[in-house]
């Protein structure tokens, strides 16, 4: 069977995507650059992934030979190798400093655009990469000077200096998504601070260079409005340990790459970052950012699901036919692609928005910084939840085979479960969705820019206007009754709501792609998606447009 060579280069959707949205020298140099990184991605990194999720996963080595405590993370040399190619590649540093080639930043969507490719092999270590991310926006925007000089150079680094990962610790035992229950102490000592207590999920602990840590200053108030945050070292000016004590790695479903400890401080020196008891304003912001990566991890496993299954179903006879020939194979072979590529517009859209409210030259109103809120809440949930649904058609697809570690998807499935917990459950995104309802009245700005947007739709695509705007006034009509519901109404219906809004918000976006490249694959594209999303309970489909638009959607000249 056919191996992928090159993410980027065999991706032609996204070549589209990224044309359309980065322009001259920044363009030029950024697709030779993705297309190097996604022949890296497909080859050696995806190679060292199986090695670090079958026999070189993370282990804690808690004492050295002369019984001294060391809480050391043992990572195996390959796993080093991708640090240092994926670190080196400027996926973190490009957003904060200058791309040497071009003289100037680059951007969060050609960050993202890395992190599409590097997650269709290693998801797990895009796990690090998303806490530097944080690490570095939290920094640059909020530390001191003389705290940014300890750090960035660090966290930006791109060979030059040392590297510092980085790492957000939020979550403690007796609170978990309950963060204003956290209970770690930070006590004044000179001009910085010192902390005391424990993290119960810290990610990527023992390969960071310093962790962001929400703490409670002696004396603040309760709940989250009294946390600050703080930038901790992991390790002393002298190779120490800054009074940290990895109490146990976790022994995880999937992502095993990444190593989560349970973590504790004892005098761990600290720098506050910010004003005190601002920290859960600045982790939010983090977090928004996290979200955002744990969409284009999303996509990108169902990216690798998707490829995995069409490249089998026309490798693979079965009764004397390749499994591509079968019509069940190819409605479902069509509708993952459909989505696939609908979701990754979708995500990209979502992105350039991102960008635009996180630029400080570029002025944006509160309503687009709402509706950019809205719009990482329902699509994070709804990747997530994709990836899963993906992983598992391709397993499916394989048959016995897909069960079997020797192929990629048992990790695939592993590894994508953990996006619908990472940054938020389900349950969590519905209260987001709520929240914002309540205080920006975004359900409103929803509806009138999804109505503007269809209302400049070429007439042609009518009958397919005409069901998203019967969503539209479905929502309408919920949202109305919610809003003016008790407490526990609302909640109930919090997710129904966002599962609505993203239906609505993919199937606008499907039929922009068909009339802004005009050609009739994204016409069939979007006929496909919206019939599907839309779909009534009549059982008998006498259109059959799977079976009719397969050779357009699909191709019938993959190479096997």
């Amino acid at each position: 069977m056919k191996k992928i060579e090159n993410f980027y280069l065999e991706d032609p959707h996204f070549q589209q995507l990224i044309r359309r949205s980065l322009k001259g020298d920044f363009l030029q140099w950024a697709e030779k650059e993705l297309s190097d990184f996604g022949e890296m991605c497909a080859d050696e990194i995806d190679e060292r992934a199986v090695h670090t999720d079958r026999e070189g996963q993370p282990k804690l080595i808690k004492y050295n030979r002369f019984g001294e405590e060391v809480s050391e993370v043992w990572v195996n040399e390959g796993y080093k190798k991708t640090v240092r190619d994926t670190y080196n590649k400027g996926i973190v540093a490009y957003i904060h400093k200058e791309i040497p080639a071009l003289g100037r930043k680059g951007n969060f969507l050609y960050s993202f655009a890395q992190g599409y490719l590097l997650s269709q092999s290693e998801p797990g270590f895009y796990c690090p990469v998303t806490l530097t991310m944080a690490t570095a926006l939290l920094l640059d925007k909020y530390a001191s000077e003389d705290v940014k000089g300890i750090f960035m150079k660090h966290v930006l680094s791109t060979g030059e200096v040392e590297l510092y990962e980085g790492a957000t610790f939020l979550t403690e035992r007796q609170g978990g998504s309950d963060v204003g229950a956290n209970a770690v102490r930070a006590v004044k000592n000179g001009s910085d601070f010192e902390l005391f207590g424990e993290k119960y999920f810290a990610s990527n602990s023992g390969m960071c260079g310093v962790a962001m840590v929400l703490a409670r200053i002696d004396g603040a108030g309760k709940g989250t409005k009294g946390l600050s945050l703080f930038a901790v070292p992991w390790r002393n000016t002298d190779g120490t340990l800054n009074g940290i004590h990895v109490r146990r790695l976790k022994d995880k479903l999937g992502v095993r790459a990444v190593p989560s400890a349970e973590i504790e401080f004892d005098g761990a020196k600290a720098f506050l970052v910010g004003e005190p008891n601002k920290g859960i304003y600045y982790m939010m912001e983090a977090l928004n950012l996290s979200r955002v990566c744990n969409a284009v991890a999303s996509i990108g496993i169902m990216r690798r699901g998707y490829m995995e299954a069409r490249n089998y179903a026309f490798h693979r006879e079965a009764f004397g036919e390749k499994l591509s020939q079968y019509p069940m194979i190819r409605e479902t072979l069509v509708n993952l692609a459909a989505k696939q590529e609908v979701e990754t517009s979708a995500v990209f859209r979502l992105i350039e928005m991102y960008d635009r409210v996180s630029s400080e030259e570029i002025p944006t109103t509160e309503n687009e910084a709402a509706l950019t809120r809205l719009y990482i809440a329902i699509l994070k949930k709804e990747t997530a939840e994709q990836a899963i649904h993906f992983s598992h058609e391709a397993i499916e697809m394989h048959g016995g085979n897909g069960y079997i570690e020797d192929f990629v998807l048992p990790r695939l499935l592993r590894d994508a479960q953990v996006l619908t917990v990472w940054e938020g459950t389900a349950n969590i995104l519905g209260l987001e969705v709520l929240r914002l309802m309540k205080k920006n009245r975004v359900h409103e700005l929803f509806v009138n820019q999804m109505k503007q947007e269809l209302d400049r739709l070429p007439k042609k695509y009518s009958a397919s206007i005409e069901k998203v705007l019967n969503g539209l006034t479905i929502l309408e009509s919920l949202a109305a009754k919610v809003a003016g519901s008790d407490d526990e109404t609302q909640t109930y219906h919090s997710k129904r709501i966002a599962e609505l809004m993203v239906k609505i918000f993919e199937s606008v976006v499907a039929l922009g792609d068909a009339a802004l490249y005009g050609d009739g694959r994204r016409r069939m594209i979007a006929e496909v998606f919206i019939d599907h999303t839309w779909k009534t309970n009549e059982w008998l489909d006498s259109e059959m447009k799977s079976l009719k638009y397969f050779e357009e959607i699909i191709g019938m000249n993959v190479k096997v």
